[in-house]
């Protein structure tokens, strides 16, 4: 059997992309960023976490969000049952 040789990932300079990047690999439990808000809080009572990372349509982590900041939305006036997580996210949390 060969040894597989790992490279290390770069060294980020900015703590916060650092503390995201460990985030994305504790396995955070991944969902589409076409879902809905209601739902990735379902998603997120289910899997008993508070948090969940946002994936593309490539499934490349795109964001993170917190279940603050869906309770947040869903307590809008604004809020209805068609909000998407990408009509929340933007470029808040954007891990690129």
């Amino acid at each position: 059997m060969t040894p597989t040789q790992m490279q290390p990932r770069p060294a980020s300079a900015d703590p916060a992309q650092k503390a995201v990047v460990e985030i994305m690999d504790a396995a955070e439990p991944r969902v589409c960023d076409d879902m809905s808000v209601e739902v990735a809080l379902a998603v997120m009572a289910a899997a008993r976490t508070l948090r969940l990372v946002v994936c593309d349509r490539d499934d490349q982590g795109t964001h993170l969000v917190t279940r603050r900041e869906l309770v947040a939305v869903c307590d809008s006036s604004a809020y209805t049952d068609r909000v998407r997580l990408r009509d929340i996210l933007g470029d808040h949390g954007s891990f690129a």
